[in-house]
């Protein structure tokens, strides 16, 4: 049996996580972000330790306690939490030179590796659910959807490895919307609203995608969204990128008529 720990953040992934490992035998011992976090945690953690994103020295203390060798972390971590919150008390990281989430998730590491505690992917728990090539849906997108994912994809690979964002909104050949601090929700509806129904979404990984840490996901909320705010398709990178609740996604995508494709 294998024990890990898991920095648990918003949505599902890490109750899927959770169950993954035990699945397997292994023991999580699970850092739940207070405020963020899914309460249904408690019901599937080995043992549940509620922390703040800014209670480093805490979140320390209960690692070096449970004798924690290694540590995964997922779940959504809203970015105007972490620049609002995290520094503010810990001198080394509100020293770093920029605010970049990469910046800030290498510093956590290496403050980790001080303690002997290594971070690691989830890959492990979570390899069934990395998206695949193909379309998923019955419908794959039309002639005019093919070409605002081609005109827009290479412009989200090139932001997301800006640090900038991974989602970009595209619409009859423009780009409509760019992903930034406000989280892909919000840039879902604020498309919508600058230019109306028919847009189209393309979600990517950054181009360096470290596995360890923010890897993307989607799920049934994706969909609900996009249906919502009446998008016609929805593209996805292939291999590096997490889709939750496979099945409800895409019958959900069906429902609404969004076309839905990995490349």
């Amino acid at each position: 049996m294998t024990k890990i720990a898991l920095v648990a953040g918003g949505g599902e992934l890490p109750l899927e996580f959770i169950r993954s490992a035990k699945r397997q035998g292994d023991e999580v011992v699970v850092y739940a972000l207070r405020g963020m976090a899914n309460e249904e945690l408690e019901k599937e953690a080995s043992k549940i330790y509620w922390v703040g994103i800014n209670e480093y020295a805490k979140f320390a203390f209960l690692l070096v306690k449970e004798r924690i060798r290694q540590l995964a972390m997922i779940g959504k971590v809203e970015k105007t939490v972490i620049y609002s919150d995290i520094g503010e008390k810990e001198k080394t990281l509100k020293e770093l030179k920029n605010k970049k989430d990469y910046s800030i998730l290498e510093e956590i590491t290496r403050q980790l590796k001080k303690i002997g505690v290594e971070v690691v992917d989830g890959m492990k728990y979570l390899s069934h659910m990395v998206t695949q090539k193909g379309v998923l849906t019955s419908r794959a997108p039309d002639a005019h959807e093919t070409e605002d994912i081609k005109f827009g994809y290479d412009t989200a690979k090139k932001l997301a490895g800006m640090d900038i964002g991974q989602t970009l909104i595209v619409k009859g050949g423009a780009i409509v919307s760019v992903e930034a601090m406000e989280g892909t929700d919000e840039t879902i509806s604020r498309a919508a609203k600058t230019a109306g129904e028919g847009c189209v979404m393309i979600k990517v990984s950054r181009p360096d995608q470290d596995m360890r840490w923010d890897v993307p996901a989607v799920g049934p909320e994706t969909i609900d969204l996009l249906a919502e705010n009446k998008y016609s398709a929805l593209a996805l990178e292939s291999d590096k990128m997490y889709l939750l609740n496979k099945e409800e996604f895409i019958k959900k995508a069906e429902a609404a008529g969004i076309a839905v494709e990995v490349l």
